[in-house]
């Protein structure tokens, strides 16, 4: 069991450097073969590629979970929780401030809400 533990360690850093180096070159590739085509943009090197993944990640994060992931997502993380934490009475309190503030809660392309729709019924 403890030789098992040690292989597992061993090739753990071998495994992380192979997908490092084989997402730096799907970069690459799709760089090179996207966006000068689209953007006009010079195409890159292997290691510039490996540069803006690296890039990247240290951004935009490394995938979900605590303290992971990108910003946006830990922000909605983290309202969810409010949420989840808030009583009844708090909760619709804050549902009515953000429908008074910025309309939240009723689509855009409501069909009931129309004025031609609302005097169809009626008549």
């Amino acid at each position: 069991m403890k030789r098992n533990y040690r292989k597992k360690l061993f090739l753990a850093p071998i495994c992380i450097a192979a997908v490092l180096f084989g997402l730096s070159l799907a970069v690459m590739l799709l760089w090179n073969n996207l966006l000068p085509q689209i953007l006009h943009v010079s195409t890159i090197t292997y290691w510039q590629a490996m540069g803006i993944f690296v890039l990247c990640k240290i951004l935009f994060g490394f995938g979900p979970g605590k303290g992971g992931g990108a910003p946006w997502m830990r922000r909605k993380q983290m309202m969810a929780e409010r949420m989840h934490n808030m009583s009844d009475e708090d909760r619709e309190r804050f549902k009515e401030q953000l429908k008074a503030r910025c309309g939240w809660g009723k689509s855009r392309w409501d069909w009931n809400d129309r004025p031609d729709t609302k005097e169809a019924k009626t008549e």
